[in-house]
């Protein structure tokens, strides 16, 4: 029976991650060298090579990719059997995508309406997506799509509906469709849509395309120079390019908080009204002890008759309607 060296765990794990030893080493604040060397003893022991070498970093090899999912199993467990024994388990942690993501509002509630619950709420971003987060055991549970994306889930992450959030068109009060108070579904059919967010291989592209492939809006992935517009981000440069805009607009939901602008318009789309289908999703296997109760909160605060009359991706439906 071989002996796994932890450390040794943790250093492929940082490396699967990371894509490269220079980056695994910082994440783990030790050298480049120590890294290679942890591997190699990984390596010694398994019998097996975990990388290859290759001219952007490394490679994960076939063996490797089989031992990868054990592997977080074994630092999840170490972790929770250190945590067993000090009787105090460290603090549950929720990821979402954004602070202007609407599943903020929502953590703030459940905090707020759970006082004693130990919980961090987590900031993913587009290159290490709050799935990705949940699926490498950096984050107990996440607010995403449970479908889409670039690599299916793993058959170990459970999903429960958490909220359906409706899309509407943003638009700035220049452009053709500023005075209206709404806009059908096939109208914006008709319609070039820019979601330059949406370049970005991940589940939110994939609604974006089946949308597409549903009422036949073109989504423009093109990005355009902040310079153009003033903002500390590219939110807010987006907004203001819009806002100026005779013809851009884009596709955003009821629940993401966008910069307010004077002269940006917000047309709900009806008949029928597409929504974005937010999941919470948590791996089987955490044994953390706040778990069971946000994944309960969230389940059972879901309302499915929001779904009605609505357009949902194929996918999702059966997890999200009534």
């Amino acid at each position: 029976m071989t002996d796994l060296d932890l450390a040794a765990v943790r250093a492929f794990v940082a490396a699967v991650d990371e894509q490269q030893f220079s980056h695994a080493a910082t994440v783990l604040g030790i050298s480049q060298q120590a890294v290679s060397k942890r591997i190699a003893k990984l390596e010694s022991q398994l019998g097996a090579t975990l990388f290859d070498r290759v001219p952007s970093g490394i490679a994960v090899t076939a063996a490797g990719s089989r031992f990868v999912s054990h592997a977080r199993s074994l630092l999840a467990v170490a972790e929770a059997a250190v945590a067993a024994v000090h009787d105090t388990p460290r603090p549950l942690r929720v990821a979402i995508l954004g602070e202007r993501d609407g599943a903020m509002e929502r953590m703030r509630f459940y905090l707020d309406h759970h006082r004693g619950s130990d919980t961090e709420i987590v900031i993913s971003n587009v290159f290490e997506t709050s799935r990705d987060m949940v699926v490498h055991g950096r984050a107990d549970a996440a607010f995403a799509r449970a479908h889409g994306g670039p690599r299916p889930l793993p058959s170990t992450i459970a999903a429960a509906p958490a909220y359906l959030d409706p899309v509407h068109l943003l638009v700035g009060r220049h452009h053709r469709l500023a005075g209206r108070s709404a806009v059908t579904l096939a109208e914006v059919g008709e319609m070039t849509v820019w979601i330059p967010g949406a370049g970005v291989p991940s589940e939110w592209a994939d609604f974006y395309r089946e949308l597409s492939e549903h009422c036949g809006v073109t989504v423009d992935i093109t990005p355009r120079s902040k310079r153009d517009a003033p903002g500390p981000d590219g939110i807010t440069a987006m907004v203001g390019l819009i806002a100026e805009s005779t013809t851009l607009c884009t596709i955003s939901s009821d629940h993401f908080r966008n910069p307010w602008h004077p002269h940006i318009r917000r047309l709900p789309i009806v008949d029928p009204t597409p929504v974005y289908p937010h999941a919470l999703l948590w791996s089987t296997g955490n044994p953390h002890p706040g778990l069971p109760r946000v994944v309960d909160h969230f389940r059972s605060n879901y309302d499915r008759v929001i779904a009605t009359d609505c357009w949902i991706p194929a996918a999702d439906r059966e997890l999200f309607e009534i």
